[in-house]
């Protein structure tokens, strides 16, 4: 007997064919976009005004979805990329100690100006006036990326105005905070979504024309890319090292409890004592003390270097963390070889310091350690800084970064030093910086 489709299925059916048009659409405009246009999988959802994605799944109201396709099925393109964007740029997972509203309107006016600025016919739309004012002051005064935005929206006034321009979807099922982002499920859609933004935009950029639209969603992708977590930067200073510790994934429990239930005394496998683990063994914090550094965001960047560590077990038994002071002299050093030393090192820290900057003291500085034996196992050196200052012209033997609190001049970057653009969210220091800026 044939089955007759209820209105339930029917529905559910419609909206899938619906789903097929947008993506065919959204495709044949921007071909580059294939991957990211066809990993989130639709699923109906009642009581529900738009999309809601949490990175896996993107969820829809039939009634919604078909009343939408029939009245303005262009919009339906918008929102669909809208929530796609959101994913390619990482915005659900990055979004730090920020205010949650904030960061959901920053993520929306990101994802609409990149939208808008693709100039294509299947999302193309009339800009309003409140649009091209905010897109002329966002790009002459504070840049496109999400974290940008947020500086911007820290001082406005009227953001209910600006919620109902931009809002386009739900981010109700975005994680909360940073420790839901942390967590395994939202780690593996975090890094699966970076490299299909990279497949996507290396697609692009091996196109034979790129369009402004094209150039646009690139160089979102890569400063999506490059605001990533200090967390995830700093594990680039880990080393690979035996530790003693009961390696459990070499280890067979049920051998050795049969041994012990055979032989009372003898197991027949022992545990393996060692295990490979990635940690910290040795390395060295530079803090810019000059005049022009925020005293307040050099000690919320060292406690947050604290925090990271110790949360996530990086130290070795044994480890060392050199910490210098440096404006245009060396001001202060201490060596740390414990947790407790860090807690009773930021219980009375002092900055000290408040001249000029020159980052050529501190390698010397450095080198001398390592003459004199007081640095053996030296994993690299971290140099929080504002990066106006002289910058050595030789490549030391260790690893260098430098991270920075505000935009720098590439150029005058060493090409031997790793650089990030520290983002004072993650300080904890929004208002303070924006206090400054003024």
């Amino acid at each position: 007997m044939k089955h007759v489709q209820t209105q339930t299925e029917w529905e559910i059916s419609v909206s899938y064919e619906i789903f097929s048009f947008i993506k065919s659409e959204l495709y044949l405009d921007m071909p580059f976009m294939a991957l990211p246009l066809n990993t989130l999988n639709p699923y109906p959802k009642e009581n529900i005004m738009t999309f809601q994605t949490d990175g896996e799944i993107i969820y829809f109201s039939c009634e919604q979805l078909m009343r939408l396709f029939q009245r303005n099925p262009l919009y339906l393109n918008r929102a669909y990329l809208h929530s796609v964007l959101h994913c390619v740029f990482n915005h659900l997972w990055i979004k730090q100690n920020r205010n949650q509203d904030l960061w959901n309107l920053a993520c929306d006016i990101c994802v609409e100006y990149t939208i808008d600025h693709m100039e294509k016919k299947s999302v193309k739309r009339i800009l309003s006036y409140l649009r091209k004012k905010t897109y002329e002051t966002l790009e002459s005064e504070y840049g496109l990326s999400a974290s940008n935005i947020y500086m911007f929206l820290l001082n406005q006034d009227n953001l209910m105005a600006l919620q109902q321009e931009f809002v386009c979807d739900d981010h109700a099922l975005w994680p909360k905070n940073a420790e839901e982002a942390m967590q395994p499920r939202n780690q593996m859609l975090q890094k699966q979504w970076s490299q299909i933004s990279s497949q996507s935009k290396l697609s692009q950029e091996q196109g034979d024309e790129q369009g402004q639209g094209e150039q646009l969603y690139s160089s979102l992708v890569k400063a999506s890319k490059s605001q990533r977590s200090y967390k995830e930067f700093l594990r680039k200073f880990a080393i690979q090292k035996e530790e003693v510790h009961l390696d459990e994934d070499e280890f067979d429990l049920s051998y050795y409890t049969y041994g012990l239930s055979i032989y009372k005394n003898m197991p027949l496998i022992e545990p393996l004592e060692t295990k490979e683990m990635r940690k910290i063994q040795e390395f060295v914090i530079v803090l810019d003390t000059s005049y022009s550094t925020s005293g307040t965001l050099v000690e919320n960047f060292l406690k947050e270097t604290y925090t990271i560590l110790s949360q996530s077990n990086s130290f070795f038994s044994k480890s060392k963390i050199h910490i210098i002071q440096c404006d245009d002299r060396i001001q202060n050093y201490k060596l740390i070889s414990n947790q407790k030393e860090m807690e009773d090192y930021l219980s009375n820290f002092e900055i000290k310091g408040g001249n000029g900057t020159d980052f050529r003291p501190a390698f010397e500085y450095i080198n001398q350690l390592i003459e004199n034996g007081k640095c053996k196992e030296l994993s690299g050196m971290i140099y929080f800084t504002d990066g106006q200052g002289i910058y050595p012209k030789k490549r030391p033997d260790y690893r260098c970064a430098f991270l920075f609190l505000d935009d720098f001049d590439e150029t005058k970057v060493p090409s031997w030093a790793m650089r990030l653009k520290v983002d004072y969210m993650e300080l904890g220091e929004q208002h303070e910086y924006q206090t400054s800026k003024r």
